[in-house]
């Protein structure tokens, strides 16, 4: 039984709903955004910026949330591949920075809504941490899709929240898309899973966290495409699903809107 440790309840109408949103939600991107920069200095400014945000994301994690990093070991045969790392959706700043530390020594980029750039100070720095934005526009998805295979041929841990919305503090999986496996299909690349769990603390209002990290997973290719993103969709939400039951606690609970 989840104890509950906090004393907010949100209440939903369904799945897509924001309890997050940034100043300026509605931010769209320019018609000739470009997904891969590789001057010099923009490479240079952007790993110097990578490494700040890596000690930021050690401190941040370590100290204010008291995260738990289990089975990172997973990952490491991932480091002469590249990979996907799929995750559940519930921390507004450790969302953004704690998959650095998960990944490390790879490089992480991270796909992610186009509202984050309306993020104060940070949004606009996010394209050189490692964000893809997701295209508005079909003409755009062509260049979005090759900034995907560069990066993965880069030896990168793209980092995908198929939940979209951040829920703070939520304990459970909410439902996510087939569409969003198509990734490793395309690309015949390992899957992976980061579940962010909640557990009491003895001291303190908050709960501690702890992040595991499963897989690798593989679909067969001698099925559709279709099928193989249904088979890693089904794999992954069932081991995300198992070690979101080792949560014993809800800082924040989630409730359907009894109005509905």
């Amino acid at each position: 039984m989840r104890k509950k440790q906090g004393g907010t309840t949100y209440y939903y109408r369904d799945y897509t709903d924001d309890f997050v949103e940034s100043v300026h939600q509605n931010e769209t991107l320019p018609e000739g955004y470009r997904w891969v920069r590789k001057s010099p200095f923009y490479r240079l400014a952007s790993s110097a910026l990578y490494g700040a945000a890596l000690v930021f994301a050690l401190i941040y994690d370590k100290l204010v949330l008291h995260i738990r990093i289990e089975n990172r070991k997973a990952l490491k045969e991932a480091r002469k591949t590249g990979c996907f790392l799929y995750g559940n959706h519930t921390q507004p700043m450790g969302d953004v920075f704690g998959p650095a530390l998960y990944c490390f020594p790879m490089r992480m980029s991270a796909i992610a809504s186009v509202s984050n750039l309306g993020i104060p100070v940070i949004g606009k720095l996010l394209p050189m941490l490692g964000a893809l934005f997701i295209p508005d526009s079909m003409g755009q998805m062509k260049k979005f899709m090759e900034a995907v295979q560069y990066y993965l041929e880069k030896k990168r841990c793209i980092v995908i929240y198929p939940e979209a919305h951040v829920w703070p503090w939520c304990t459970f999986i909410r439902p996510f898309p087939v569409t969003a496996f198509r990734f490793p299909v395309l690309y015949h690349a390992p899957a992976f899973c980061m579940t962010t769990t909640y557990q009491q603390r003895k001291h303190g209002t908050k709960p501690k966290i702890v992040v595991y990290i499963d897989g690798p997973f593989w679909s067969d290719q001698s099925k559709s495409k279709r099928e193989q993103q249904m088979e890693l969709h089904d794999k992954i939400a069932a081991r995300m699903e198992a070690r979101s039951q080792a949560s014993t606690c809800e800082y924040v609970r989630y409730q359907k809107d009894p109005d509905l």
